[in-house]
């Protein structure tokens, strides 16, 4: 079996894990005293419902589609954040962006650097990574007029211009 697959087989198997144990909150009708439970919905489903609902608040079309807790007074309150956010998850659009190739966060590489106050330039771990450089990598340094050339030392294209 493929590691995608697997994966897939585990996230599939985590979702109605998920199901079972997480989503369904309670809501108490204080009319009739009884407690009901409204599934919280996600996907197409939560987008098809909240069509059906049409031109009610906000407020109740979260509630009805799960999203809402009691405080300890009694309360019921919609939790309009999670509501939004699973709707922005069921349209598939994605707010964070593309993460960085490296794995980490922080800025992309811009191919600039500047002079910093104590006189040095500071090339970037992007770069080293991408060329595969590690501590100790040595460099020739050959100035020009309006440039500054970096030659690794004992490189495989030591001649290449």
């Amino acid at each position: 079996m493929h590691v995608s697959r697997v994966l897939l087989k585990m996230i599939e198997i985590a979702h109605q894990v998920n199901l079972t144990l997480n989503l369904y909150s309670m809501n108490k009708k204080k009319a009739a005293g009884a407690v009901t439970a409204i599934p919280v919905l996600t996907g197409e489903e939560l987008l098809q419902k909240v069509r059906e609902l049409g031109n009610i608040s906000t407020k109740e079309k979260a509630r009805q589609c799960g999203y809402s807790t009691e405080t300890k007074k009694g309360v019921e309150r919609a939790n309009l954040m999670k509501f939004y956010n699973a709707l922005i998850d069921a349209e598939g659009i994605q707010l964070d962006g593309k993460q960085n190739p490296n794995g980490r966060g922080g800025r992309a590489p811009s191919n600039k650097v500047t002079v910093q106050s104590n006189g040095n330039m500071l090339i970037g771990a992007a770069y080293t990574k991408r060329m595969g450089l590690k501590e100790g990598d040595a460099f020739e340094i050959t100035l020009g007029r309006k440039h500054i050339r970096l030659r690794q030392v004992g490189g495989e294209d030591e001649d290449e211009d």
